[in-house]
């Protein structure tokens, strides 16, 4: 260990300049991270994580971004101080970053060996070769299979997983001192999250980097922190190692980011949330959440009514090659899958991406076409369906997407998004009765009706969501397909989104199939599992069964994968 700290930061604060005025996103920060050390940063979006990374690495907007700060001192040069042609040497060579999103790190138009081999040309003025040459090494100790192939592939033809070690290799190519980890593992399922989390601490080990990483989610910074870093609107909170964080939390907010998280072994009746701490003292608030607290017990629900039968259902893709693009090979995404959902019953289907889980889910509605099998919906063949009758059906039948921003129509306000449905189903005659169930909507989903003359843009995540629900309420559903629909939002937010679903399961009697591959989200929705894997369904039980005694080795490595911080039940007596 060095004596001094690599990274020294003191009162970093950030603003930009708005049409409203002037806002702080980083506000007086400071901290020190030392050599070899891995520093977590946690926090919600809107925090202030992002922002600081971005300033550490000079690449804040200057036309509408201000970095301020005593000193923010990177080996003995105070990084404040460089010009940008200086701050350029640095970036990339000395100080290394990797984004959250990789696709759109990652240029689409070369090849992704082509992007790495120029870190290496621009820093370290190897021969092309040569470069070529290290880039291929790099790909392989990064764990990527096959790299004298894949190092010719480009960005779209590689996994999620694949482009994440691709940008790993890329950060670690000039063998940083400090790299700065930007929600490496959001996007990624929980098995190639965990191999991302080991490969990082091998390299760091190997190399004697430090590590600033940040994220949301605490169970994947204790599984790579030595300190801890919390941030809440734009301020450093709390900080300690992992061991105090997680156990001895001070902060109210720190300690509702501790409780909103799902844990496997931990299923409360309700997910408490960081307004249940932040908002009110600690005290008050467990004692008025305290039978949310309890372990829910679900009902054995085998005795209803089936609602919705799936038999050998199968989806097949076609394989495109030759000069004339002809198909020349199928691939099954859905692999003669069976099972069925009774009323009012939540279905967890989880499994890897490719697993075949959002296919099944969008087969099931007739949103994708199925190659073979059949789906009966309260005894009806839907399959069998002509346009008119399917369009008929789909007022009983509803999905909510993943992204809610690109659910929604940019150039729809909220009241227009929401009486469409009603307009194409002839739900509501009138103008002012459509308005009136418009603003019924919101409420049910906790918004205000101030909402129903803002454009999508204008709202958080969390807030897009609930639109997106309302939206598949509109037309009075009985059975809602939920399609990863928490896995981009914070915990917090996801906690809310989460307690919402389940209200209103209760109050309109709903039938969902719940999508995700966060089992312990699923934990928290689900009555029965569904585990699949390369399209077929590998195990399917109780939700209980699933997670306390499960069969195949599959969903072993599924649940094994899950981070699982510190108990920090402590914190929460």
């Amino acid at each position: 260990m060095e004596n001094s700290p690599r990274l020294s930061v003191k009162d970093l604060t950030v603003q930009f300049v708005t049409k409203t005025g002037c806002f702080t996103a980083v506000d007086q920060l400071s901290f020190d991270i030392n050599a070899g050390q891995t520093m977590g940063l946690v926090g919600e979006s809107g925090s202030g994580k992002s922002v600081t990374a971005l300033a550490l690495m000079g690449l804040v907007p200057s036309s509408s971004g201000t970095i301020k700060g005593q000193q923010v001192m990177f080996q003995g040069r105070n990084l404040l101080g460089l010009s940008e042609k200086q701050m350029r040497l640095l970036r990339g060579n000395r100080i290394s970053m990797i984004f959250q999103e990789p696709m759109t790190a990652l240029n689409p138009v070369f090849r992704v060996g082509t992007q790495v081999a120029e870190v290496l040309r621009l820093h370290k003025k190897m021969p092309k070769r040569l470069a070529w040459q290290r880039t291929i090494e790099l790909f392989d100790s990064v764990g990527i299979t096959e790299p004298e192939q894949k190092v010719r592939s480009y960005p779209h033809q590689l996994s999620g997983g694949q482009q994440q070690r691709v940008m790993i290799a890329m950060a670690i190519a000039c063998e940083p001192d400090l790299l700065i980890c930007d929600e490496p593992t959001t996007a990624l399922d929980v098995t190639i999250q965990k191999q991302v989390l080991i490969l990082l601490k091998r390299l760091q080990q190997e190399m004697g980097m430090s590590m600033l990483f940040i994220s949301h989610d605490l169970g994947v910074v204790a599984e790579v922190a030595d300190h801890v870093l919390v941030m809440y609107r734009s301020q450093l909170v709390e900080q300690g190692s992992v061991e105090k964080i997680f156990t001895r939390a001070e902060h109210p907010y720190t300690q509702g980011l501790l409780a909103c998280r799902p844990q496997l072994g931990n299923n409360p009746k309700r997910l408490l949330t960081v307004t249940d701490f932040v908002d009110t003292a600690n005290e008050k608030a467990l004692s008025v959440n305290k039978e949310r607290l309890k372990p829910q017990v679900k009902e054995d629900k085998s005795d209803l009514p089936t609602l919705l039968r799936v038999d050998h259902l199968t989806t097949m893709f076609p394989i495109k090659g030759g000069l004339l693009g002809r198909t020349v090979d199928h691939f099954k995404a859905v692999d003669g899958v069976s099972f069925d959902v009774k009323c009012g019953e939540t279905l967890g289907l989880v499994g890897e991406s490719g697993s075949g889980k959002t296919t099944l889910g969008r087969t099931i509605l007739r949103l994708q076409q199925a190659s073979s099998g059949h789906v009966f919906y309260d005894g009806i063949d839907l399959f069998a369906q002509n346009k008119n009758e399917m369009r008929a059906m789909r007022s009983r039948m509803q999905i909510i997407f993943q992204d809610p921003y690109a659910a929604l129509n940019p150039r729809m306000r909220v009241d227009q998004a929401l009486i469409e449905p009603l307009v194409l189903h002839g739900l509501k005659k009138s103008q002012n009765q459509q308005q009136a169930q418009a603003v019924h909507l919101l409420e049910q989903v906790g918004l205000s009706s101030d909402a129903l003359y803002r454009y999508p843009h204008e709202f958080s995540g969390g807030q897009r969501q609930r639109i997106c629900i309302a939206r598949a309420l509109a037309v009075e559903p009985e059975f809602i397909v939920c399609d990863e629909s928490v896995s981009a939002l914070d915990v917090s937010v996801q906690a809310q989104v989460l307690n919402l679903l389940k209200d209103l399961q209760d109050e309109l009697s709903l039938t969902y199939i719940f999508i995700s591959h966060d089992l312990s989200v699923v934990q928290f929705m689900a009555d029965r599992v569904a585990v699949m894997k390369q399209g077929q369904l590998v195990e399917l039980n109780s939700a209980e069964n699933i997670f306390n005694n499960p069969k195949h080795p599959y969903t072993k490595g599924l649940i094994n994968a899950i981070p699982k911080p510190p108990d920090y039940g402590e914190c929460l007596q």
